[in-house]
């Protein structure tokens, strides 16, 4: 097998190069932004442009770049645009920079929507320009060029500007230009389309002559089109050499084919086109599809687009067909075939007369149609409406080859969709993992296309929806394997033995040489099946490796994937592999196949069960373990060894692989995807359009669903009245009861609901009266049953005032339909989505809710807080792995629960028993929860009703207040309460204190005989799940464990009524898709009432690896981002509490209009000023460090030393002055600084007393959902933004800190970006040169904003920083030293007051000293003493540093980086150490990744 040619990856230009770029000058001249006085607009510059830097570099990225990065699009080209200006170049400039911003995957049609009127007549020239002759104005690669801009157009149908000049290209009239007979036919199918057919016709004959000539010319222009590619396609010859550009632009035409396609609006009417222009019949017989290395790509994105072509849909109406419907339009076909045979053409009466499961192979249809004369297929085809009729007496045009694929293609039998799906392997193979089309390295430029499917606005079907996320996930998960195998892999160094075998030369921890091999079980198909229903095999390995790899080896468990590889190395023993050439020419991979453990089998041969039970300890270090082959791959395989006589790979196989456990989940989630695609997947009526992007996007909405809820119990939601009126500002608020005094919480609310369907009325009086009533809410407090005499028996409380746009998403969450929320950094999400929860708990207490979200750390925070609610911990449950890092000391997990419902048990039948002595009553009540129920029934029941007879009303007497005490028969009972347990103050009070105690006796009762199932269930397991489909109402897990377990929560019967998903925009479209069908329909029908989704996709999406399924496949888009793009409406809460008004500046531009809760003005944190720095944000700006900004040890994985340390010596700076350690996070936004900066902190200040660790390294993406009080941001480019530009990554990093932001950078690169202006524009306002107030201690009186009493200094440059911190730290270290000594000379009286002091001095002398990490520091005290200047010093470290990379031990991915050597002192000045020597030898890292 060739291994592909490795991509370039491509190199962004320098800052220095960028300026001395002609494109830079001309910025500077014409349109640059920070430029005040600009040059005129000159139509010249852009053709030199277009001529000179574009076409010249025949396109290259890197001038268009720095284009499109130069604001050339936004400030020049469409400002200047108009009819009279255009030219060729100006339509190509507009075109690139669209298309480039399309790969930066930034906003592209902002600058159009803000001037609009030019657009239409742009928009008709580039129509023009695509059909023109390619030997004309327009070259191919220009033309490619305009087919990508096309294909953007079709794919943003969401924005109104491209949509209104798109639609006249896609519509019905379109069908013009098919020809009249195909015509007639389809229009006698539906007979509604005639009528519009007519219609048109009139309105067209209305028209004016020019007019209609161009709608005419718009209509007809994708049928020109695909005629314009067929003539291409035809001059590209079979074996002689042909330019890219032909190749290219027939790759992109068929990606435009496949997007016009895949989505209803477009496929609606243009697929009768596609069918009628027989563009797949004149591809499948092209040359380029049988030139190999040319037509590769080619030939991949061709099939796809026949799978568009025969999707299983009707066109018109949009309903997805049925297996019987797909049969019966095949069968349909073939009997017109028949019948046209029988009636006109003699010789195909065998044909004719045939059933038709005997004549609709390809094959057999070759058999009649194959000697027929060209003519005479002419004449078929043209009978069915094919081709146009042959006149008489003429020979048809079209060769035979061609006639015959048009008929035999369109009539032979299809396999079904489903049926494909079921017969594909799930694991992915060699052929796969190292295809470059399907899974591209990191190197993905965005430049070419690729045969993936794209995830867009719409879906054709369910079914299509489930299909496209099904191979992308399918195809990431291979990625991050290829990345795996081809790690593990060379780390074994496979060399070619002398004899011609293989010998391993190294060792691997998660791969082991392979010693025995066999397969022991192919068991028989299915009916209707030609795959076996499983195979088995042994895996013999031997581990001799290190106690814990063992361990790790034999702890594999059930249903773990591992692969088994074959290499065949030709390189001889001890050559050195090179990581930058193809892996598997060198390494000699053959063959890759999957497989799942089943279990590892002991002494006997049987396989160990995973179960409580101790594992038996087996001798010696053999070990075999049974695994599950893939069938239908196994199929495959053998088939291809008969039929083909291919060598059996299942005898070649010398290394299995393992994965870490938590990143080799694909195969359920693969297999959960299939499952669903074979069920009828039923999501509720009110979700099914909308999840497909279609209909009315508001149609989920509370307001417009038909069993909107009129009166509900906002429960502790209110602090008081006036809290509830301020929350529906508007609303006229008529509350039931005139007394101020009882208008307190608990309040119920009645809301004049509206169905969404009534009849509006006409007269205005009664549309006034309408508004009023529809504005009146009507407020009914009342009063929480006493629920018993002890402190714990109150409410737990809410105690958050919330904001109006909160109540509205807390309204709008307990209502039935689809919520979306959107929650801004700070804005209180999790608060919430905790109070919609306990809502619905206390609203319908009968209804269970699934509580989802994308980490564990997510759900934790939710249970945290849901604890604090009025919620009965028994009905909470928490699934999955992620419970054991809950920060209670409860445990919610399945097993946790199971054991707090027997010790629950156990108390309460103490109490029981407590009850049965209080009463005397002999016997024993206490025994089990059956008998505890027959006490309570026969015992408890008669004496309260017996109690009720004697003090309830008796006529008209009244009652005797003391009388309710006298008579209460549980006094003794409750002899341990708060006494008095009766007031005597009034006869009413008194009742209900008595009913609230029969209350508490009454629950006793009710949760024993809910426990009384745990009685007659034994074992742990079943009680769980008992707990999980009966006795749980909120269940909550995260995304991927609903994927891996939906099977077995299926099969227990899991049933609920609500989801709320957290952090809905981190989490992939699929995982945020299959919480919903979690369980089976009831009669077809789904439960499910309400869908909650809480999240931000302003801030960063769902993490994919791969950048190509990022970028050009849109893979990283979520559900949630996707329903906010279709237009469903949400609820955008719009107050912050976490940071200081300022820093909210510099991200709240992005939200619609988000402000400040009143405490971030009013509390003194947020008003006093940053001890000892100057400003509460600022931009440092940080030039090159020893001549170096940014380095790239390995791909992607960027460092910048300067930045580095000046983070380093701020954040220790901060920590001399008093700032606690742990209340400073320091983010980046590479891994590779991450680990720079953490092995600087470890040489410098990690393990010294006086300054500490910083709360958290790391990067800014890890960092989402997690806030600090101080953040140290280093942005480490220098070259280029990077992926800065994404704006949502800029908001998570802007938005994390809560009193102090200072950010290092480049200046000059970040303040250029259009994106990124906004907030930079705010930064670069202060001084660029960092300020700080050395003598100002921390904490400090200063306000925010106040000029400082104390000196400031100016800090220039890095080196300047490290040198002043290094000083304030001797400083620091001799005025403790002198304070001791003169502590020691005081007179002992003196001694006893500032024994604390002392004792602490000491500590930190003795600590210092006993500390080896800080034996350097006696040797910086001695420097002091010696002249030695410290910029000298700093010298002769930087020249004695030298670093060596670690070996960090196999496969492990490092997260330490190797340190500089041990001459650098503690908390010297900078360290010149080489970025290379930094990077970990064994991390490789994903393209710019950020994890």
């Amino acid at each position: 097998m060739a291994a592909p040619a490795q991509p370039k990856k491509i190199v962004a230009p320098t800052v220095s190069q960028i300026n001395a770029e002609f494109v830079t000058q001309l910025a500077c001249k014409y349109w640059a932004p920070h430029i005040k006085k600009k040059s005129p607009f000159d139509i010249k510059v852009i053709e030199d442009i277009y001529e000179k830097e574009i076409v010249k570099s025949r396109f290259a990225i890197r001038k268009i770049m720095l284009l499109e990065f130069s604001q050339y699009l936004e400030n020049y080209l469409w400002m200047n645009y108009s009819p009279e200006v255009s030219s060729k170049a100006y339509l190509m400039s507009i075109c690139c920079m669209v298309n480039e911003k399309f790969r930066e995957n930034v906003p592209a049609w902002e600058t159009f929507k803000k001037k609009p009127d030019h657009f239409p007549f742009f928009f008709k020239c580039i129509l023009k320009a695509a059909l023109a002759e390619t030997d004309g104005e327009f070259s191919l690669h220009e033309q490619t060029v305009l087919l990508l801009f096309l294909d953007h157009c079709f794919n943003s149908l969401e924005v109104d500007l491209i949509r209104s000049q798109v639609q006249q290209l896609i519509s019905l009239p379109m069908w013009m230009g098919l020809q009249p007979a195909r015509l007639e036919l389809e229009l006698k199918k539906t007979p509604k389309l005639r009528k519009f057919w007519n219609l048109i016709k009139k309105n067209d004959e209305k028209m004016d002559p020019e007019a209609r000539e161009q709608a005419y010319q718009e209509r007809r222009f994708l049928s020109q089109l695909i005629q314009k590619f067929i003539s291409v396609l035809k001059s590209v010859p079979l074996s002689e050499p042909v330019t890219m550009d032909k190749v290219h632009y027939c790759e992109r035409f068929i990606e435009l084919m496949i997007d016009l396609e895949a989505l209803l609006p477009t496929r609606r009417w243009f697929n009768t086109i596609l069918d009628d222009s027989h563009l797949l019949v004149h591809c499948y017989l092209s040359n380029l599809v049988h030139r190999e290395e040319d037509g590769h790509l080619f030939s991949q994105l061709l099939d796809m687009l026949k799978f568009y072509t025969g999707f299983e849909i009707n066109d018109q109406t949009g309903n997805a067909l049925t297996e019987n419907e797909m049969t019966t339009i095949h069968y349909d076909r073939i009997t017109s075939l028949q019948r046209a045979a029988f009636a006109h053409f003699p010789e195909l009466y065998d044909f004719a007369l045939s059933n038709v499961a005997e004549v609709d192979t390809r094959e057999s249809l070759v058999k009649f149609f194959g000697p027929l004369s060209s003519n005479t297929l002419h004449q078929v085809a043209s009978y069915l409406c094919l081709l146009p009729t042959l006149p008489k007496n003429e020979d048809t045009t079209f060769d035979k080859e061609f006639l015959l694929e048009l008929l035999v293609s369109r009539h032979e039998r299809r396999i079904s969709q489903i049926q494909q799906l079921n017969q594909m392997p799930l694991y992915p193979t060699e052929k796969i993992i190292w295809d470059e089309n399907i899974v591209p390295t990191e190197y993905y430029s965005g430049e070419g296309c690729l045969a993936l499917p794209k995830l867009n606005l719409q879906f054709l079907t369910l079914h299509d929806y489930l299909l496209r996320n099904f191979n992308l996930f399918r195809l990431e998960s291979t990625y991050e394997i290829r990345q795996d195998i081809e790690d593990s892999v060379s780390r074994m160094k496979p060399w070619q033995s002398e004899y011609g075998g293989v010998v391993f030369g190294g060792w691997a921890r998660m791969a082991q040489p392979i010693v025995a091999f066999t397969v022991v079980e192919v068991a028989k198909p299915n009916i209707g099946e030609n795959w076996p229903t499983r195979v088995r095999a042994d895996v013999t390995i031997n581990l001799n490796v290190r106690d814990h790899i063992k361990d790790e080896w034999e702890g594999l468990r059930k249903h773990d994937v591992c692969f088994l590889i074959t290499v065949r190395p030709t390189k001889p023993y001890g050559t050195k592999f090179d990581r930058r050439r193809p892996f598997i020419e060198q390494i000699g991979l053959v063959y890759v196949r999957g497989c799942e453990i089943q279990g590892m089998l002991d002494d006997k041969g049987r396989v160990i069960e995973d179960g409580p039970e101790p594992r038996p300890n087996l001798r010696g270090e053999s070990r075999t373990f049974r695994v599950f082959l893939d069938p239908n791959q196994y199929q495959q395989d053998m088939t291809n060894t008969i039929q083909n006589g291919a060598e059996d790979v299942y005898e070649t196989f010398n290394i299995i692989m393992r994965r870490k456990p938590k990143e080799n989940n694909f195969k359920a989630v693969l297999e959960t995807i299939r499952n669903l695609m074979n069920t009828d997947c039923v999501v509720p009526d009110w979700l099914h359009d909308i999840i497909l992007g279609y209909g009315d996007p508001s149609s989920a909405h509370y307001s417009k669903m038909p069993n909107q809820i009129a009166t509900l119990d906002f429960n502790d939601t209110f602090l008081s009245i006036e809290h509830l009126k301020t929350s529906f500002p508007g609303h006229n608020v008529k509350v039931t009861v005139d007394d101020p005094a009882l208008q307190i919480p608990p309040f119920r609310i009645t809301f004049p609901v509206r169905s969404g369907k009534g009849k509006k009325r006409k007269d205005a009086d009664g549309e006034d009266e309408d508004t009023e009533e529809a504005k009146t809410l009507i407020v009914e407090p009342h009063v929480i049953p006493n629920r018993g005499p002890y402190p714990y028996n109150q409410p737990k409380r809410n105690t958050i005032q919330f904001t109006h746009t909160q109540i509205e998403a807390i309204r709008a969450g307990m209502q039935p339909g689809l919520t979306m929320v959107v929650g801004p950094p700070g804005t209180g999400k999790t608060d919430v989505a905790v109070q919609i929860i306990s809502n619905i708990y206390h609203n319908f207490p009968e209804q269970r809710t699934l509580i989802v979200t994308h980490s564990n750390q997510a759900l934790n925070q939710l249970f945290e807080k849901i604890m604090a609610l009025d919620i009965d911990e028994r009905h909470l449950l928490r699934l999955g792995h992620g419970e054991e890092e809950l920060e209670t000391e409860k445990d919610f997990s399945r097993y946790g629960r199971v054991n707090y419902v027997l010790a629950r048990r156990i108390e309460l039948l103490e109490e029981v028993k407590r009850l049965q002595k209080s009463l005397g009553v002999p016997g024993d009540a206490s025994y089990t929860c059956e008998t505890a129920g027959y006490f309570f029934l026969y015992q408890v029941m008669s004496r309260w009703e017996e109690y009720i007879s004697k003090v309830k009303n008796k006529g008209n007497t009244l009652p005797d207040v003391t009388e309710v005490s006298t008579f209460f028969p549980f006094h003794e009972y409750f002899a341990n309460a708060p006494q008095p347990i009766f007031k005597g103050r009034s006869y009413e009070e008194d009742m209900e204190i008595a009913e609230g105690c029969f209350r508490h006796i009454k629950k006793i009762f009710t949760q024993l005989e809910e426990f009384r199932a745990s009685e007659l269930l034994r074992s742990g397991l079943d009680r769980s799940k008992y707990l999980l489909v009966k006795e749980a109402k909120i269940i909550a897990m995260t995304c991927t464990h609903a994927a891996l377990k939906r099977h077995d929560l299926v099969k227990l019967g899991f049933k609920y009524d609500n989801i709320l998903m957290e952090e809905a925009a981190q989490i992939l479209e699929i995982e945020t898709f299959i919480p919903l069908l979690l369980q089976n329909p009831q009669d077809g029908f789904s439960r499910l009432k309400r869908w909650i989704m809480i999240g931000d996709h302003h801030q960063l999406p769902p993490v994919i690896k791969n950048m190509a399924f990022q970028k050009y496949s849109n893979m990283e888009q979520s559900l949630f981002t996707r329903f906010v793009r279709v237009g469903v409406p949400t609820v955008d809460l719009d107050a912050q509490g976490r940071a200081r008004a300022s820093l909210c500046n510099l991200y709240n531009w992005r939200y619609k209009n988000l402000g400040n809760l009143p405490h971030v003005q009013l509390l003194p944190e947020f008003s006093t000023a940053n001890a000892g720095l100057l400003y509460d944000f600022q931009l440092i700006n940080v030039e090159d460090f020893q001549g170096v900004g940014e380095s790239e040890p390995n791909p992607y994985f960027y460092q910048n030393l300067g930045e580095a340390e000046y983070v380093v010596a701020l954040f220790m700076y901060m920590c001399l002055l008093g700032y606690p350690a742990d209340k400073i996070s320091i983010l980046t936004t590479y891994n590779g600084q991450k680990h720079l900066i953490r092995d600087i902190i470890n040489r410098r200040c990690g393990s010294n007393p006086l300054i500490g660790r910083p709360n958290k390294v790391t990067t800014v993406d890890r960092f989402q959902g997690q806030q600090n009080d101080y953040i140290l941001l280093s942005l480490v480019r220098t070259r280029a933004v990077g992926h800065l530009r994404d704006v949502r990554r800029l908001v998570v990093a802007m938005s994390r800190a809560r009193l102090g932001l200072y950010i290092f950078a480049r200046v000059s690169l970040f303040q250029n970006c259009f994106e990124l202006t906004p907030a930079f524009s705010q930064l670069t306002a202060r001084p660029l040169h960092l300020h700080i107030i050395p003598t100002e201690p921390f904490p400090t009186s200063r306000k925010n904003g106040e000029r400082p009493s104390h000196e400031v200094q100016i800090i220039k440059n890095m080196p300047q920083m490290a040198n002043f911190v290094y000083n304030m730290y001797l400083h620091l270290i001799q005025t403790t030293h002198h304070y001791h000594q003169t502590l020691l000379q005081l007179p002992p009286a003196m001694v006893e007051e500032g024994e604390e002091l002392q004792s602490q001095e000491t500590e930190l002398e003795t600590e210092e000293e006993a500390s080896p990490a800080q034996t350097d520091l006696s040797s910086l005290t001695d420097a002091t003493s010696s002249q030695e200047s410290s910029a000298s010093r700093i010298e002769a470290t930087c020249s004695q540093t030298e670093s060596t990379p670690s070996e960090t031990g196999a496969s492990s991915h490092s997260e330490a980086t190797p340190a500089a050597s041990d001459t650098t002192a503690a908390v010297a000045g900078p360290v010149a150490v080489s970025a290379e020597a930094r990077a970990p030898q064994d991390v490789t890292p994903a393209p710019e990744e950020t994890k």
